[in-house]
């Protein structure tokens, strides 16, 4: 029991810091190894973290499935909405020049920062949908 306690207190003073972790590489991403994958993992991770230490139905009163079932297309039409523009200007998709034409050079970072917060949105909500999938499933 008293293991117990010293787990949840544990959990509940090291879990922002690895958020904060999730996002510090989602914003390095774009200087440095990191991005919206590894963000994406990190974050699931900590979901995952929760629901082991204070269970799958607590977990799912902080971050709801419906929630997570709603962010995993969020994610792709943030990606894909980011490249879409260029294509109806003639351009190539994804091509992030094209978002800002007094200033492309900084068009092309905020471009790759909506790409990786929608592949950090997805692949954060798919892991945590994974998760719960898998939660659910009775023992055999």
């Amino acid at each position: 029991m008293k293991l117990d306690v010293i787990l949840r207190i544990g959990v509940k003073l090291i879990l922002p810091f690895i958020l904060l972790f999730a996002f510090y590489v989602h914003f390095h991403g774009d200087y440095g190894p990191g991005g919206g994958f590894q963000a994406g993992v990190i974050a699931a991770a900590a979901v995952i973290l929760y629901a082991l230490i204070f269970g799958v139905n607590a977990a799912k009163r902080v971050v709801p499935q419906g929630l997570v079932e709603r962010l995993i297309p969020l994610g792709v039409l943030i990606y894909a909405g980011t490249g879409v523009p260029a294509l109806f200007e003639g351009h190539n998709f994804l091509d992030y020049g094209v978002l800002s034409h007094h200033d492309p050079v900084h068009a092309r970072e905020y471009g790759i920062l909506l790409v990786e917060t929608g592949v950090l949105i997805t692949v954060s909500s798919t892991m945590t949908a994974i998760f719960y999938a898998f939660a659910e499933r009775g023992r055999a």
